[in-house]
């Protein structure tokens, strides 16, 4: 018998295979979840409340058999309640935030977006893996830019202008009376037109060197009513024009940067005299051992296929990771000369980072 196999404890071998079972549920599932989400299942049983297979497929144009089949893999994997009596699914009030009310701050349906994405863009990442480990953000494909902006986009509603913000030193008393703020990568630019729709007075420029994120975002910016007080442009982190900005924002994508310190370099010269930088971080601890945990898992798994990629693509190519800590951040932030750093704010999610001159 192989030495391994001697030295295997069967109690620890079934509770690891047990775990397996579970990861392999949700990972089949996965692929249920996208397709609930794009073809409104989860919206309809939210509204309609406990249905039949049959209700549910009339109500929402689909196969019935199909969807007798989705809803018994839902339940099976706790995505869904089944009520046996009655032969009926329903979505519990806790699902129905997760999955069916986009408006909600544990609204997720939009990572399984990303995934979806990802998993096309495995031959890409599998090229990196065997290369220079590059791949560019704009290599990816569609799902990826509009999974994004339904990942962030529930932090941002309920955080940003009511938490973030304030947590900075007088910077809603500055917005509030009227300044100009820069959001650099921007993406679809959901956190630019939620900022002005909240500061009317303030003008905000959103930059984003992907052209089609941009122009999602023009055209966002237009649909929500802001297109007078809301611009965007191509450009990096680098090359934005210096405004004399009251505020510059990076939301997630400091450690997605090629050059952070030559980024920071540069915000240091669009600041006004008394400006203030803030920094939107996926939350991490400084040491790899106390990332161990279910965030940790997601966050060092994007930044395994997404952000180290795309880091190794640009100049420098420092690749910060989505789990650089703290420490690593402010590092990189006194290098771009920078002599003021706090963290102002946090979620179990989110660091937020307050730099000055």
């Amino acid at each position: 018998m192989p030495e391994v196999a001697q030295n295997v404890d069967p109690d620890k071998l079934n509770a690891f295979v047990g775990r397996m079972l579970g990861d392999l549920g949700a990972l089949t599932n996965s692929v249920l979840v996208h397709l609930g989400d794009q073809l409104g299942l989860y919206k309809s049983m939210s509204k309609s409340g406990p249905v039949t297979a049959a209700t549910l497929a009339k109500e929402t144009g689909t196969s019935p058999r199909l969807i007798r089949e989705w809803l018994s893999a839902q339940a099976a994997q706790g995505y869904v309640t089944y009520d046996k009596a009655k032969d009926e699914f329903s979505l519990s009030p806790e699902q129905a935030m997760v999955f069916a009310d986009e408006g909600s701050p544990v609204f997720m349906a939009g990572f399984f977006d990303v995934a979806r994405g990802l998993f096309d863009d495995t031959p890409k990442i599998a090229n990196a893996f065997r290369t220079d480990g590059k791949l560019a953000w704009h290599e990816h494909n569609g799902c990826l830019f509009c999974g994004t902006r339904r990942v962030f986009r529930p932090a941002y509603n309920h955080h940003l202008v009511n938490e973030w913000l304030p947590a900075l030193d007088g910077v809603s008393a500055k917005l509030q009376r009227g300044g100009n703020v820069a959001d650099v990568g921007c993406g679809h630019g959901a956190s630019t037109i939620l900022m002005a729709k909240a500061f009317p007075n303030s003008k905000f420029y959103g930059y984003d060197y992907h052209p089609g994120s941009i122009e999602a975002a023009r055209k966002a910016a237009r649909e929500e009513g802001v297109g007078d007080r809301v611009s965007f442009e191509i450009a990096t982190a680098k090359t934005f024009p210096a405004r004399g900005f009251d505020l510059v924002c990076f939301f997630d994508c400091l450690h997605d940067m090629g050059d952070p310190a030559g980024a920071a370099r540069h915000v240091g010269e669009t600041l006004s005299s008394d400006g203030t930088w803030m920094i939107v971080e996926p939350f991490a601890q400084d040491r790899l051992e106390d990332n161990l945990n279910p965030v940790g898992a997601v966050f060092y798994a994007a930044s395994t296929v997404i952000c180290v990629p795309a880091s190794l693509s640009q100049e420098v190519g420092l690749a910060l990771g989505a789990q650089a800590g703290e420490a690593r951040l402010k590092k990189v932030v006194m290098e771009g000369g920078f002599r003021r750093f706090r963290r102002a704010a946090e979620t179990p999610f989110n660091m937020v980072l307050e730099a000055r001159l």
